[in-house]
């Protein structure tokens, strides 16, 4: 059986491919799917779409209505979301996918450090399983197919 796994969290650095080569070590049937990684095409996609916007706020506008309709539709045909928040940067988009993920009834798995418990508390109370690594959410995927 493989698995679809949404990963839900900030493109600024490599973490994607740092967890998916750990998944291919660990054996484990599972596919990745994610927010486009591209940032410059993540702000312009609304534009590249629809043509050049009137100011920044009717782009970004467009913009996010294009990568909320990828998102939608990558969030549904997962079987289960991984949310890394991280501490360098701000955690919007990571926390409207991980709350996406629970109001569709996704299996979530958040990743964070100890110094975000606070913040992040409810959000944690509703995930399934609240880590500090990737590598231990990769234990959880993992331990499915024990």
């Amino acid at each position: 059986m493989k698995l679809t796994v949404y990963l839900a969290g900030q493109i600024h650095d490599d973490w994607r491919n740092e967890l998916k080569k750990k998944a291919e070590t660990k054996s484990l049937p599972v596919e990745f799917v994610g927010p486009q990684e591209n940032h410059d095409r993540s702000d312009s996609i609304g534009e590249d779409i629809m043509g050049e916007q009137p100011s920044q706020v009717y782009r970004d506008d467009a913009a996010s209505s294009v990568n909320n309709f990828r998102t939608q539709v990558l969030l549904q045909k997962s079987d289960a979301v991984i949310a890394l928040f991280g501490e360098k940067y701000k955690q919007w988009n990571t926390a409207m996918d991980a709350s996406a993920a629970i109001q569709l009834g996704k299996p979530l798995i958040i990743v964070r450090p100890d110094s975000l418990i606070h913040p992040l508390k409810e959000l944690s109370n509703q995930a399934n399983v609240t880590v500090e690594t990737i590598d231990q959410a990769l234990d959880v995927l993992a331990y499915i197919y024990e």
